[in-house]
């Protein structure tokens, strides 16, 4: 996540990059052939470009809105995967009967949650391996997942069999548990809401068609506003086109919020937090340090 200090002129400029470079140069093109060469087929009506502006903005606002509704809703599931992860480990930690026989299960269940929301993670990013589960499970499951298709979801299964163990062996009343399970329950219906933004993308006509339409538009508003213009054309076509293509760029950055690019909602950050409150609840002697940002963006 791109942090809102970083939101300087210099910066978007830099992040539109070679396109808004390339469109300063054909306006400037368009300047001289108007002002040195014969030029009938300069005569572009003002008109219909205002006309196709409007459009097109309309277009990409459309687009812009869906893409940022999809990051935030993604940014609000996981905000419910905090909650509920707090929750969860303060339940365990506390309703589960402190005796010596229970306390490797109620030590366990915490470190699994933060295993699985570091898997959780890798799995939204589509990175096959993370590490940062074998500080948190033991060695023969971090083996038995290697061959596992869903690993966040295999961890949570093995944790609710891990609260079924407890009730059994009368660690846990069944109210108690019910509890545990419904917070179990959020978090899958968490997770699944994740990967349905994941695994359904917005349409590809969404992606192709604004951008098509952007650089066509760019690349036809010299030509309707030399006639008026002329030597300052290249001032406000560079402008206007800034502006499209800064919105065509930033819906496209957001329409996939786990992709692990500076616009993606901070997933690292976020599995850091759970981390780290789950490692006070337990008291660890060292938990681990918040993220900071790298380059004025928070991963």
């Amino acid at each position: 996540m791109v942090l809102p200090q970083s939101a300087r002129l210099h910066r978007m400029l830099g992040y539109i990059g070679w396109p808004l470079a390339l469109l300063f140069v054909w306006d400037i093109l368009v300047t001289l052939a108007y002002v040195y060469l014969p030029h009938p087929w300069l005569n572009l009506p003002v008109l219909p470009m205002s006309l196709l502006g409007s459009a097109l903005a309309l277009f990409l606002g459309f687009r812009n809105n869906n893409a940022y509704n999809r990051w935030w809703e993604a940014r609000t599931l996981w905000g419910a995967m905090v909650n509920a992860s707090r929750s969860f480990g303060r339940e365990v930690y506390h309703l589960i009967d402190k005796t010596p026989e229970a306390e490797a299960t109620r030590h366990g269940l915490v470190l699994r949650q933060i295993a699985y929301v570091h898997a959780l993670r890798c799995h939204l990013r589509g990175q096959p391996k993370c590490e940062e589960i074998q500080d948190y499970l033991p060695d023969d499951e971090v083996e038995r997942l290697q061959h596992v298709n869903n690993v966040p979801n295999a961890i949570l299964n093995q944790s609710a069999a891990m609260i079924a163990e407890a009730a059994r062996r009368g660690w846990v009343d069944s109210y108690r548990r019910i509890q545990m399970e419904r917070l179990l329950v959020d978090m899958s219906n968490a997770q699944g809401g994740m990967e349905r933004i994941k695994n359904t993308p917005l349409p590809r006509e969404y992606a192709y068609y604004p951008t098509l339409f952007v650089h066509a538009f760019c690349l036809l508003l010299p030509i309707g506003l030399v006639d008026s213009l002329t030597i300052f054309t290249p001032l406000a076509s560079t402008v206007v086109g800034f502006m499209l293509l800064a919105m065509d760029r930033i819906g496209a950055d957001l329409q996939d919020p786990f992709a692990n690019r500076a616009h993606d909602v901070p997933l690292s950050s976020i599995c850091r937090t759970i981390q780290i409150d789950l490692e006070q609840l337990i008291g660890k002697p060292a938990p681990a340090k918040p993220l900071q940002p790298v380059g004025n963006v928070l991963w």
